[in-house]
């Protein structure tokens, strides 16, 4: 039976037993709970399962469920309790503590066998026979390096083409 209802949850009355426990709004229903007093009111009678004991200064805290239970019948939803373990898993959250940036050089490093392009392995290689090659673009090393390439190559282009100007 429910003896009082809060904004967290409801303590429930256990019967032959002095002792509360509480059913918190997470633990009522598989829905969102936003208000425990729209599901439940004092008095109700509701089927529970005892889900948690936890002993806190010299006190019996009892955690129980009302969301695992049939209210129509009061039979055992989660008989292995198999939902409650998943619920714990979800509030759990993976944290990095390595905090270290993850590079993929050996895959930036590589040649493709097939099209000798960089960047992938040849059972990745994307080119069709006779088709357009793809590179990753080039580091800002790189195009440093290949600009000066190419200005050296205008250069020597224009001495080029005024020396075929003469020999008309």
């Amino acid at each position: 039976q429910v003896a009082t209802v809060t904004e967290y949850g409801a303590f429930i009355k256990i019967p032959g037993c002095r002792k509360q426990g509480l059913v918190h709004k997470t633990h009522m229903s598989s829905c969102r709970v936003d208000k425990p007093s729209e599901l439940v009111d004092v008095g109700d009678k509701v089927w529970v399962k005892l889900i948690g004991k936890e002993m806190k200064d010299d006190k019996l805290k009892l955690s129980l469920s009302m969301k695992v239970v049939n209210q129509g019948t009061g039979k055992d939803l989660d008989p292995n309790n198999v939902s409650l373990d998943q619920d714990e898993r979800k509030k759990r959250t993976f944290r990095d503590y390595t905090s270290q940036k993850i590079t993929l050089e050996a895959v930036l490093n590589t040649v493709c066998k097939k099209c000798g392009c960089k960047g992938h392995f040849a059972k990745e290689c994307f080119m069709q026979p006779g088709g357009t090659k793809y590179s990753l673009i080039p580091e800002e090393e790189e195009e440093e390096v290949a600009a000066a390439g190419c200005e050296r190559d205008k250069k020597s282009n224009v001495a080029d083409d005024s020396s075929k100007k003469r020999k008309k």
